[in-house]
């Protein structure tokens, strides 16, 4: 864990809602000279806390409203089955996220597609990735919230 301060986090939450804000107006919003603002960015990218930076697409606007997540379980533990099945899921762009889970599942994975026939084209190509005991899925109706910023109030800060 890195150590931060107060500081880093008000440059934190303003860079999680606009990543293209200027090093000008990002010391203005958290109280620091420009010099000691960029110093600061450049550490906490340094540190690897600020992985990348990026644009966050519209899903729905480019066609790709269905999201399906879906469970799996396998009665393959083995440390070679997870490293194919990890190449495997990572080779379909359509997989967003994959979480190894502990309880009845064994991997919950987020897939973002147009529709239901788009969902078995991808269905199709990852059953033939690993073996597989069940793919359980369920499409989402209805998104109530979203959001991909940390909860940094729960970060422990230097004073």
């Amino acid at each position: 864990m890195v150590d931060f301060d107060r500081a880093d986090a008000r440059i934190l939450a303003r860079l999680q809602t606009d990543a293209d804000v200027t090093i000008a107006e990002l010391a203005e919003a958290v109280g620091l000279s420009s010099n000691a603002c960029w110093r600061r960015v450049k550490a906490l990218e340094e540190q690897g806390v600020i992985k990348s930076r990026v644009a966050l697409l519209d899903a729905a606007r480019l066609g790709l409203g269905s999201t399906v997540f879906v469970s799996i379980r396998t009665s393959q533990h083995s440390e070679e089955w997870l490293e194919s099945f990890a190449k495997g899921v990572a080779t379909i762009p359509e997989i967003v996220e994959v979480y190894r889970m502990s309880g009845d599942v064994d991997y919950l994975l987020k897939i973002i597609v147009s529709d239901i026939a788009h969902y078995d084209r991808v269905y199709r190509k990852l059953i033939r990735v690993a073996s597989l005991q069940d793919v359980s899925s369920s499409f989402a109706m209805e998104r109530l919230k979203h959001t991909t910023a940390l909860p940094l109030s729960e970060v422990a800060f230097k004073p």
